[in-house]
């Protein structure tokens, strides 16, 4: 069957034509790449997406279908996807269903013999792009509001509590997850080292996280600008300096608000698998995945209270954090590597590592 025509208008002025994937449906949203070979079903899944139409610039998407495991997120967020080749006929032993299987299921707006190459251009370009799937080229010009409240729409609802299958022989530990956009594979990673994970809203308060009792917590990853959520920045202070505290990504940004420093947009976002980060503290380099649009700005960090244990090699940016008096550490990658490589695994250890040594020491 012959694929419709369809059209990604921006509010550059540029029009791209390309073909539907699944069912035609216009959308609209802000336009962002991702330089991942592979993982598009993490990245698909992954709520940091919600609110944008992410363009794929490997060429060759689907071709190991969809699964039941990779799963970020029950539900994708994304508002639109973009690829250059998609793969209808996929080889893999755990493949369940094609991407355009899925693209339907979930009801993503997808084109696909889009010129992802010059959309990428135009990107880096322009830096903040907003773009419609449409069947119309002659298109209005697209809304470019940002939803303030986008974590609200990706975060929990309610506390949800998961119970680890690898007990340690000490007591094991309870982690709270504040869940600002969480991947499931941060939690699986706790899991996965032993820890019990209780999962909150995002708002929820440090009177109600107390009460839950945690060795530690974790401020997650999460979608939009986190001067958004400034207004939680006193909460987010209290709960820092009370409990051993781990900030990902937005988590990161959030962390570093609370305690004085400000956040930048960067011209065009990290987001990728690929993206080389080097400890300071051991001058070795990592390669990491990534997905944010904001950083934290250098020159606001209070170096009496901090030192920047990590930076990205090619613009310096700021990769992580590490406070000089409390057991708070923050990075701006993903150290869960879904996708991508595994080479910063190491901190969620480092993370529990903290608490694990003061049960002991009271346990002895």
């Amino acid at each position: 069957m012959q694929q419709k025509i369809g059209y990604l208008v921006l509010n550059t002025g540029d029009v791209l034509e390309g073909k539907w994937l699944g069912t035609p449906k216009s959308t609209e949203g802000e336009l962002v790449f991702n330089t991942a070979m592979t993982g598009y079903q993490e990245v698909m899944t992954d709520p940091s997406y919600a609110g944008q139409i992410v363009t794929m610039t490997y060429p060759l998407i689907g071709n190991y279908g969809w699964n039941e495991i990779d799963y970020e997120s029950i539900h994708p967020s994304l508002n639109g996807f973009i690829v250059s080749t998609p793969s209808h006929n996929p080889e893999h032993y755990e493949s369940t269903n094609t991407l355009v299987e899925m693209l339907d299921k979930h009801n993503i707006p997808s084109l696909s013999h889009i010129d992802t190459r010059a959309l990428t251009r135009i990107i880096r370009e322009h830096g903040e792009v907003y773009g419609k799937i449409t069947i119309d080229p002659d298109e209005k010009p697209v809304d470019t509001s940002v939803n303030p409240k986008i974590v609200s729409t990706v975060s929990v609802t309610k506390k949800e509590f998961y119970k680890t299958e690898n007990p340690a022989n000490y007591p094991v530990p309870h982690v709270v997850v504040i869940d600002f956009g969480y991947k499931h594979s941060i939690a699986n990673s706790l899991l996965e080292l032993g820890c019990d994970v209780t999962v909150v809203p995002y708002d929820t308060s440090y009177i109600e996280i107390q009460s839950l009792h945690p060795d530690g917590v974790m401020l997650t990853n999460g979608p939009g600008d986190p001067k958004a959520l400034a207004y939680l920045s006193d909460n987010i202070k209290q709960i820092s300096e009370s409990f051993p505290t781990m900030g990902i990504c937005l988590g990161h940004q959030l962390v570093a608000l609370a305690h004085g420093a400000s956040t930048k947009r960067l011209p065009y976002g990290h987001r990728g698998s690929n993206h080389p980060v080097k400890d300071l503290q051991t001058g070795k380099v990592m390669i990491t995945s990534q997905n944010h649009g904001y950083v934290v700005d250098y020159d606001s960090v209070n170096m009496k209270n901090w030192f920047v244990s990590h930076i990205n090699v090619n613009d310096k940016s700021v990769e992580g954090l590490k406070h000089k008096a409390l057991p708070l550490m923050t990075v701006q990658f993903h150290p869960e590597a879904h996708p991508g490589p595994i080479d910063t695994h190491h901190l969620f250890v480092d993370f529990i590592q903290q608490f694990i040594t003061k049960g002991e020491k009271q346990h002895a």
